[in-house]
């Protein structure tokens, strides 16, 4: 893993993105040099070619070809490359049809482009579907046999299939072993001298019993000092799922760890990319929103707009605005209720607008009056807050920063109706606050549009 911008991403993810980018910048300066090494040629080959460069990184971010591919079918991956295929067979040829004219070659470099963007799509299905290559692959020593070590390594087979958990090492306290008997390491080996007749590139401390001096602090530091990285177990859910475990968390590490930056700068910068954001996409999806609207007034009686409390920062409630998707008695015993799958109260325009996000769009204008952010967590109810804070620990940390029209936990975790579910968005939400940046912000928004495209998690 590699930690941008307080933000960890797998390394394997950065290559292939740039692999991809180079890709297209080298095909394009092969064709300029090979034609000379005229000034204004490779003038043009690096604006237009870094340009279509970086469209396509958007586009293929935006199409979830970046996302664990672990998941999906070959089938889904053809179809993500085929909708960028038609987003950027269009841009290479509208941006290269820009060079002027008088350009030598132009039909050669928009030709090139073109292909470049194709070879791309199918390097991203190729990829996705090769395999994972062992010579890449993270060696890990999981430190402990308990449940503890049992979470980590189901997790992590989960979350990166490229990594490979090379055994586990019991504690001096624990005689019970909860994992694979045939990954067990003698308990007689050092924890230092296992580390290196493995040749492990990180250990992960999950000890289940940590007192009466089960940690061996020297040994720990012997690894770290040979060059293995050391983590513990809030850490190394932190950085592989990108949430913060609540049940492997406590409020020191909290407090004296890094993250959690709320500065004057970083609250100038955030609210800059709002307002800038959210008018491009007032501007932009206007047409989609009258249409909407005209809609949902043909279908049943009502108002076209549905507003409703809801906490924001430092716990102040404000009106959110959201396209009414619920015919007018969907709580007709005035009694809160979570939306669930195939809710019987969702109107058939409804339906629709919910699968697509479109009943998202007027917090636009929650957004510009302040109220929200374009990325955090998501807002809920009084009632429902009152309940969790009641029952899940840190649940009030997220209104610590403003609530977001999408957010880390909607674009990881489907749509939760539960406390259960609440859980485990909260672990990506407490991921949010402590690391956001503009670079966390950019990456949901991409993936953002990948989720409203899939329909994953609507009702």
């Amino acid at each position: 893993m590699i930690r941008i911008f307080n933000h960890y991403l797998h390394r394997r993810t950065l290559i292939q993105v740039l692999f991809d980018l180079g890709l297209i910048v080298a095909a394009v300066f092969a064709v300029a040099l090979s034609q000379g090494r005229s000034e204004h040629m490779m003038s043009f080959a690096a604006s237009y070619g870094l340009s279509l460069a970086g469209g396509m990184f958007v586009i293929n971010s935006a199409s979830g070809l970046y996302s664990q591919s672990h998941k999906r079918s070959l089938t889904q991956s053809c179809a993500r490359a085929l909708f960028a295929l038609l987003i950027g067979l269009p841009l290479a040829y509208g941006l290269f049809g820009l060079i002027p004219a008088t350009v030598s070659h132009r039909e050669l470099l928009t030709s090139t482009a073109m292909l470049a963007v194709a070879l791309v799509m199918v390097h991203r299905v190729y990829a996705a579907h090769s395999g994972a290559q062992g010579a890449g692959r993270t060696k890990i020593l999981i430190f402990g046999s308990g449940h503890a070590a049992l979470a980590v390594s189901e997790s992590l087979r989960a979350a990166d299939p490229h990594a490979q958990i090379v055994g586990f090492l019991p504690g001096p306290n624990e005689i019970d072993p909860q994992v694979p008997a045939h990954q067990l390491i003698a308990a007689g080996e050092s924890l230092t001298d296992a580390a290196m007749r493995l040749g492990v590139d990180e250990i992960v401390v999950a000890l289940s019993e940590r007192r009466g001096g089960s940690m061996p602090l020297r040994q720990l530091l012997d690894c770290k000092l040979y060059g293995i990285r050391v983590v513990d177990l809030a850490t190394y859910f932190e950085k592989t799922l990108a949430q913060i475990k609540i049940s492997h968390v406590h409020a020191g590490w909290l407090i004296f760890g890094d993250g959690f930056n709320q500065g004057v700068i970083r609250s100038a910068v955030k609210r800059v990319f709002d307002l800038a954001s959210s008018l491009v996409l007032l501007v932009a999806t206007a047409p989609i929103m009258v249409v909407t609207a005209i809609l949902i007034k043909l279908e049943s009686p009502g108002s076209i707009f549905y507003t409703q409390e809801r906490v924001g920062l430092n716990g102040a409630t404000f009106k959110v605005i959201k396209f009414r998707s619920m015919r007018n008695d969907a709580e007709k015993d005035g009694r809160p209720q979570w939306a669930t799958k195939n809710d019987a109260r969702v109107t058939r325009v409804g339906n629709f607008i919910r699968k697509v996000r479109i009943d998202e769009l007027p917090q636009l204008i929650n957004v510009l009056r302040g109220e929200m952010s374009m990325v955090g967590p998501r807002p809920e109810r009084p009632f429902f807050v009152d309940e969790l804070v009641a029952q899940i620990p840190y649940y009030a940390v997220r209104h610590s920063v403003k609530p977001g029209v999408t957010g880390w936990a909607q674009v990881r975790y489907e749509y939760g109706s539960t406390i259960e579910d609440s859980l485990e968005k909260l672990q990506y939400d407490l991921y949010y606050v402590k690391n956001h940046t503009l670079f966390l912000d950019l990456l949901i928004m991409l993936e953002t549009v990948a989720v409203v495209l899939t329909g994953r998690g609507a009702r």
